[in-house]
């Protein structure tokens, strides 16, 4: 009996560590921290209001009685708050992984452990001393006369308590992330303009100055598209270098793309005023590209108002794939990317519109993954239940192929408004087109040797069944 009461304790425990390590929303949750001075006074105040107990005539015994209580009265009034912050800040190895990265990341490795265990450590102490003076408590001035030692005593050792208190605070200021909300995340180099579209595109209010690491945290905003509410989070530039070299504002930035379920705004600056090179700007850009490439994108080229006409890039037998793919970049940022100004506006309008796109699937992956897990967690599932999950699985990795189609006609489009200007061969044109990235390349390698109108008739034909499985998306997302 006591065995398997023991064996349910355990699974009982082991899923609430579960359950507390996939939510988020931890810090908010966390105790209010008095200080230091504001708990000692507190305690001093309700323990002098302690009095003897009733019945002892001898007033020597009744002060010594009255002495002992007070000093009990104390040390709970002191231990009691301590011990309460020490069971109700969490766990990190229980939190979520990214809000557990906030924490290593933003007091450093190891701190939150260091002051939650000087702050236990000070309960101890305050129970300890309380024990050593209790045979104190005949001398009736003791409570009275030195209290300002005990004071000194809490003053000195209590710094633990405001430390805490500084950790809870700023802990408590982390945005706050929904997991069930669709994300856009945007990434680049330092001073490439990415706190000026958070203005643009949400509710967000980020300082904006002209030097590199203007953004020293995660700053979250809102985004409202009709009746649809959707995040955007603004992180720390990325410098071109490796992991072990990045400063803590980097790797705050990795662990929102790590632990997140976001979408990738990535934003680009060729003006040659954010303080990256764009060749130092397109190595970031690939190893990013490629480490978190199960995410949804967006490249943006920023301040394209700052930008030169491009010429026409050549392609010749003897040119190297990677000096000409790092030329298209330097000329016009990655394929297919959207240029935008916000000084200008330019392109802004497609960029909303693109956004909007984007979330609305990056939405429908959310609901298809949360219905995995439901069927994972529960073996027997309502009919309907499983039905609906079962749609959703399919769309999922449909929505993700159309994307991608849908990705490559855009750009096929672009390209042929340059095709009259250039001297691109026609099927140059084609295999110019980043379809690695894009999963596509079996699908159009058949299509290489056609000439341009029956490609334009596929392409037309995908057009339209883009719409209508769009429309059948829009009805089960509804």
């Amino acid at each position: 009996m006591a065995d398997s009461f023991n064996q349910t304790s355990i699974h009982s425990l082991q899923d609430k560590a579960l359950e507390t390590q996939e939510n988020v929303g931890a810090f908010q949750k966390l105790p209010m921290v008095m200080p230091s001075v504001d708990i000692l006074y507190s305690s001093l105040r309700k323990a002098k209001r302690v009095s003897a107990t009733k019945g002892i005539a001898n007033i020597a015994k009744r002060e010594r009685n009255k002495g002992a209580k007070q000093l009990d009265a104390l040390m709970k009034e002191l231990a009691v708050p301590l011990r309460m912050y020490k069971d109700n800040f969490p766990n990190k190895k229980y939190l979520h992984p990214y809000e557990r990265s906030l924490i290593e990341l933003t007091l450093g490795d190891g701190s939150y452990e260091e002051v939650l265990g000087k702050v236990d450590a000070l309960r101890k102490k305050v129970i300890s001393v309380g024990k050593e003076h209790a045979s104190l408590c005949a001398k009736v001035g003791f409570f009275f006369g030195e209290w300002r030692s005990l004071s000194r005593f809490l003053s000195h050792d209590g710094k633990a308590v405001d430390d805490l208190l500084n950790v809870a605070k700023t802990l408590r200021a982390m945005p706050v992330v929904d997991l069930e909300t669709p994300t856009l995340c945007l990434v680049g180099a330092p001073n490439v303009g990415k706190s000026s579209l958070v203005r643009i595109l949400s509710t967000g209010k980020p300082e904006i100055c002209n030097y590199p690491f203007t953004t020293r945290g995660i700053l979250m905003g809102h985004i409202a598209f009709g009746y649809q509410n959707f995040q955007v989070t603004d992180t720390p530039g990325l410098l071109r270098r490796h992991d072990d070299d990045r400063n803590n504002l980097e790797k705050l930035t990795l662990a929102v793309l790590s632990h997140l379920p976001t979408a990738v705004l990535y934003v680009h600056d060729l003006s040659g005023e954010c303080g990256t090179s764009a060749s130092d700007q397109f190595v970031i850009y690939k190893e990013i590209r490629e480490r978190f490439s199960s995410h949804l994108w967006i490249d943006v080229v920023s301040k394209c108002d700052l930008l030169q006409e491009s010429p026409v890039i050549f392609i010749t037998e003897d040119s190297n794939a990677d000096h000409l793919e790092l030329a298209r970049y330097r000329k016009m940022g990655p394929d297919g990317a959207i240029h935008v100004s916000v000084k200008s506006e330019a392109g802004l309008n497609e960029l909303k519109d693109r956004v909007h796109e984007l979330l609305v699937l990056q939405s429908a992956l959310i609901k298809s993954e949360n219905s995995n897990q439901e069927n994972q967690e529960n073996q027997v599932v309502p009919k309907k239940s499983f039905k609906g999950c079962q749609v959703m699985q399919h769309f999922s990795g449909l929505i993700l192929a159309l994307w991608r189609i849908k990705r490559m006609i855009y750009d096929y489009v672009k390209y042929l408004d340059i095709k009259s200007t250039s001297s691109f061969c026609k099927v140059e044109v084609i295999k110019s087109f980043r379809l690695k990235s894009r999963g596509i390349e079996l699908a159009i390698t058949p299509l290489m040797g056609m000439l341009f109108p029956p490609l334009e008739i596929v392409i037309i034909c995908c057009c339209i069944l883009w719409l209508c499985i769009e429309s059948c998306i829009n009805n089960v997302c509804a």
